[in-house]
């Protein structure tokens, strides 16, 4: 495994550059979500979230293909072939004159993106292994983190210098930048002799074999719940703030501070998962989310909106502990299935994102003068969460039992 070289600046640049277009196609769009609507015509303003939650979509199926693919045939080849195809989508987002054309444009923008945001993990995991392997995620996920921070002054900046398709020009060549920069500087990191053939019985195998494991399938359905809450504030968090509060100036600078507030916890857990464990984090994280968000259903039952300062307040301590779950929820959701790492990691994804779209669309629908239902919706999820980490405890213990009467 090489490790001078590789964890150059350049190379942690680029990888964080392969996932960072998702976010990029994200948040930069948000500020926009309005003036889209009326362009495509949208009857209700809480449409204008399936702009957000219907990428999402296109990011769960993605894997499944691109994973298998990328085994057989390289990591660069799927890479140009999803950015290809995020290309194409972003035309026809451009030329959208429906809210079908524009969902079907964002579905396909989703997929095409899956492929370099999963090759990204993949390369760093073909190259590197253990602690060394964490270390370069961590300096990848930190460049990663200032998309979500500047993307919707981005937008807005463009929104408000030209029109709203100026938003998809500057992504797509973006993309076309990042795959220039990719082609000419990244080598080819899987071997020809690793390389495995293209199957659609392996998906189906390690469908089965996932859900052998109940630590797998249940950290994976809370990974679901958690990432569903989330969406919902990502797709409404512009009808809440510029309509709702009337703050559309101030809009993405609220949207980067509570990105921020995200960003920290992430960055505090890689110090703190090593002292106290994963287990430990995801399940005071999850009782500090419940807490949190039933404390705002009780105080603010009435649907009145607080103050903007006290909304921020709620949404950043939603956040920081939210931060402690995404990463290790996915990782002790691996952990059992590591002998078909790729595929897990694909199939898991795309079980969380088929269970959190629909969810984050279904809640999202109530969101139209108050922000209460975002935080009941927090509420029901982490309440679920929190019931299977009593259920998966209960069924350790039970195992434990077993193997110490056995000997």
């Amino acid at each position: 495994m090489q490790k001078n070289n590789d964890s150059s600046l350049e190379f942690v640049a680029m990888m964080a550059a392969l996932m960072s277009i998702v976010a990029l196609a994200i948040d930069a769009l948000l500020p926009a979500l309005d003036v889209i609507g009326v362009a495509i015509g949208t009857k209700q303003a809480v449409d204008n979230q399936l702009l957000i939650t219907m990428i999402f979509l296109g990011l769960g199926i993605g894997p499944l293909f691109f994973g298998p693919f990328s085994d057989a045939r390289g990591r660069k080849p799927t890479v140009y072939i999803g950015l290809l195809i995020f290309l194409i989508a972003s035309v026809i987002c451009v030329f959208a004159k429906s809210l079908e054309v524009m969902i079907a444009g964002r579905i396909l923008q989703g997929i095409g993106l899956s492929a370099p945001r999963t090759m990204a993990i993949a390369i760093v995991r073909d190259k590197f292994s253990g602690d060394y392997m964490a270390r370069i995620m961590s300096f990848v996920t930190v460049v990663f983190l200032l998309i979500p921070i500047i993307a919707p002054a981005l937008g807005k900046f463009i929104l408000d210098s030209y029109e709203w398709q100026g938003i998809f020009y500057v992504q797509m060549g973006i993309g076309v930048c990042v795959a220039i920069w990719f082609w000419l500087r990244q080598p080819e990191t899987l071997s020809p002799e690793a390389r495995r053939p293209f199957s659609v019985i392996r998906v189906k195998q390690g469908f089965k074999e996932v859900f052998k494991f109940k630590t797998t399938i249940g950290y994976t359905l809370i990974s679901g719940f958690i990432t569903g809450s989330f969406m919902v504030y990502l797709s409404a968090s512009q009808q809440i703030f510029e309509d709702q509060y009337g703050l559309k100036e101030m809009f993405p600078f609220i949207f980067a501070g509570l990105a921020i507030a995200l960003g920290a916890a992430i960055l505090l857990n890689a110090t703190l998962v090593v002292k106290l464990g994963m287990r430990t984090l995801i399940t005071a994280a999850l009782l500090s989310y419940f807490v949190i968000s039933v404390s705002y259903v009780v105080i603010f039952s009435n649907g009145v909106n607080p103050s903007i300062e006290i909304l921020v307040l709620f949404f950043a301590l939603q956040f920081f502990a939210i931060g402690f779950l995404f990463g290790n929820l996915r990782a002790i959701a691996m952990e059992p299935v590591g002998h078909i790492a790729g595929i897990a990691a694909a199939i898991t994804g795309f079980i969380s994102t088929i269970m959190a779209v629909p969810m984050s669309t279904f809640i999202g629908r109530f969101v139209t003068e108050t922000s209460l239902p975002i935080f009941i919706g927090f509420s029901i999820c982490s309440g679920l969460s929190l019931l299977i980490i009593l259920y998966l405890r209960k069924s350790e213990r039970k195992v434990l039992s077993k193997t110490v009467a056995s000997t």
